[in-house]
């Protein structure tokens, strides 16, 4: 059993790596052709494919999904503002990357330890989760809930700091020929895809966490102290996480 559920996900993981590398292909050729036609209608054409780009991409390993779903299932946030923190977190993924190639082009290579990273901003990102994980931690210590939007929205620019390496790829690759609007306008369309899968990953959080609260309801007259654990618990993980990561780089 273990065997053939290892061999779907390296199946489906080998699955989602060939259709970012046939995307990434048919754009590079796309991106070259509009440089020298400007015909935005062929452009057009083509960018709904930045939406499965960006959703195939979401899907691999990365994007703060496994700190995403403990933020949201342990600090209690209703499935409006899961979502809500899922897609600031997808923004700022997508927007920090256009922005370090719009901006600092030049010194791109110099600020990037490895090809499509971004060392300083990784460890910041990481860094101030672990910030985060500690205020969680103490609010739980103090007995106070920690759910509010502004938490939320501050979880997801945090934990989106770090840049997408695709997205740096398509701004990079269309700057070099002199069309960062056409690269813009594809990391749109990946907004949308990354945006997706986040939002479904934060919305099977908090579907996951109030299916455990309904069974533990039968047996608990309340569960306040049953939040509080959880959020205390959410707020030593991600302390250790990036620790962990942060260890590692």
């Amino acid at each position: 059993m273990l065997s053939e559920s290892l061999g779907i996900l390296f199946s489906l993981w080998g699955w989602l790596v060939s259709v970012q590398r046939e995307i990434s292909a048919e754009l590079a050729l796309m991106l070259r052709a509009f440089a020298e036609t400007r015909d935005w209608s062929a452009l057009a054409g083509f960018l709904p494919f930045g939406i499965a780009f960006g959703a195939a991409h979401a899907l691999t390993p990365g994007h703060s999904k496994t700190v995403l779903s403990l933020f949201v299932a342990g600090s209690g946030a209703s499935l409006s503002r899961g979502i809500g923190t899922a897609v600031i977190l997808s923004a700022t993924h997508i927007a920090i990357s256009v922005l370090v190639v719009i901006l600092a082009l030049p010194v791109v290579s110099l600020a990037f330890g490895e090809v499509g990273r971004a060392r300083v901003l990784e460890d910041l990102s990481r860094g101030l989760i672990g910030l985060i994980g500690l205020w969680l931690l103490i609010a739980a210590i103090r007995g106070h809930a920690a759910h509010g939007h502004r938490e939320g929205a501050a979880f997801g620019v945090v934990a989106g700091l770090i840049p997408c390496p695709l997205t740096l790829f398509v701004m990079t690759f269309a700057s070099a020929r002199g069309v960062p609007e056409a690269g813009l306008a594809f990391a749109s369309m990946m907004l949308i895809g990354v945006a997706a899968v986040l939002a479904s990953v934060a919305a099977l959080a908090v579907a996951a966490r109030a299916g455990h609260g309904g069974a533990l309801a039968r047996f608990t007259p309340t569960l306040g102290w049953l939040a509080l654990l959880a959020l205390g618990a959410t707020g030593a993980v991600l302390m250790l996480i990036a620790l962990m990561q942060l260890g590692r780089s």
